[in-house]
């Protein structure tokens, strides 16, 4: 209605000049006639662009001529418009709808082998394997030392002897070893192309980051737990142990749990935990006594999340071991060992930076640590192997 009220004192006002100007052509003064008659022009075109509106306004509400408001874009739009704003999504609903996409948003979207652009959040998802991790890296005790240092262990080994009046005791020495930590470079590295990054999938490049150092830190854990020493941290399953520490499991039975029980030091006993896979736990949990209760149990934490104990000891666990079924005859399979005696030593933290591939005009997300690890003290962890056929 407001738009009509407009128009029709354009209306009245367009007429009125040209009111004037018939009386200034009766007078006799002198007239600019070619700029009179260019004012007359426009003012007639203009007096038929608004008739025409009117008329056009009137049979859509008597239901003459159908019609779709589309939406103009608030701000102006380039050719690299933004496919995920809320206005070319609008647009493209339109678009789906109805077949009409506003001239503004079809110059940028269009290609000549499509009639629209499918909005990026249309795609907006990424679609990820859940993976466990970071469940072993805070248990370790890290240090942050330039590569090279070296850590002193004492192997004490001192006894007191009863001796006669006036006599004295053997002197003794304590016996010092160390461990130097060297310093294994682990990076990753993602390229995201031009392409890719020009289509602002929004999704995809803030996940990037994220996954970098999730890579960098599950081959952290991984080498923590089976790392060969060979150009990466040593990991524990990879160290040498007494054989009364190394513990065939043939069965899941009672016996056996009290076998690897037996084997780990009382000077151990309050810190040590057992790690291994879901699957291999889920094994020993379906062991029974002899009156067919259950030996392991699952508690529901405070966090309403399950705890799970053999033996009354907490289990961590962990896919970079293999299952009791997958792993080889004679291999470890899990093992039972105070975390705190493994030292992680990063000479470089982790640096994440992005830069651009002057050759590709690829965007490569790059992160870089310096790290090596090692077990200290060993002479509490048991190792729990599949026996040889």
């Amino acid at each position: 209605m407001r738009c009509n009220k407009l128009d029709n004192k354009r209306l009245e006002e367009i007429n009125a000049r040209k009111i004037e100007i018939r009386k200034s052509l009766e007078d006799d003064k002198e007239v600019n006639f070619e700029a009179v008659k260019k004012e007359l022009e426009d003012l007639s075109k203009e007096e038929n662009e608004i008739r025409n509106r009117q008329d056009l306004a009137k049979k859509i509400n008597v239901n003459e001529v159908s019609a779709k408001e589309i939406e103009k874009p608030t701000e102006e739009r380039s050719m690299n418009m933004d496919l995920d704003s809320m206005e070319y999504r609008k647009a493209f609903m339109d678009y789906v709808q109805s077949g009409e996409m506003a001239q503004e948003y079809r110059d940028s979207a269009l290609t000549k082998n499509n009639a629209a652009v499918i909005p990026v959040t249309v795609l907006n998802q990424i679609v990820e394997k859940m993976e466990s991790y970071g469940n072993i890296l805070p248990l370790v005790s890290t240090l942050s030392y330039p590569a090279g240092v070296s850590v002193p262990v004492s192997n004490m080994g001192i006894t007191a002897t009863w001796t006669a009046e006036g006599a004295g005791s053997e002197k003794q020495g304590a016996a010092t070893t160390s461990f130097t930590f060297g310093a294994y470079k682990l990076q990753c590295r993602v390229g995201v192309s031009m392409e890719m990054h020009v289509k602002a999938l929004s999704a995809f490049e803030a996940a990037i980051i994220n996954n970098v150092s999730k890579a960098m830190v599950k081959a952290i854990e991984q080498a923590i737990v089976s790392g060969d020493g060979a150009a990466k941290p040593k990991g524990i399953t990879t160290e040498d142990v007494d054989a009364s520490r190394k513990i065939d499991v043939a069965k899941f039975d009672y016996k056996t749990l009290t076998s690897i029980e037996s084997a780990v030091p009382a000077a151990y006993d309050a810190t040590s935990v057992y790690c291994m896979n879901k699957k291999t736990y889920m094994q020993f949990a379906g062991m029974t006594d002899a009156q067919g209760q259950p030996i392991a149990r699952v508690n529901m934490g405070i966090s309403g999340q399950p705890e799970r104990t053999l033996y009354g000891r907490t289990v961590v666990l962990t896919d970079y071991l293999p299952s009791y079924d997958a792993v080889e005859a004679g291999q470890t399979f899990g093992f039972v060992f105070d975390f705190s005696n493994y030292v992680l030593n990063t000479g470089y933290d982790m640096n994440v930076r992005q830069y651009v591939d002057e050759e590709t005009d690829d965007t490569i997300t790059k992160a870089t640590m310096l790290v090596d690890g090692k077990v200290v003290d060993n002479n509490g962890l048991v190792l729990l192997v599949k026996p040889s056929k």
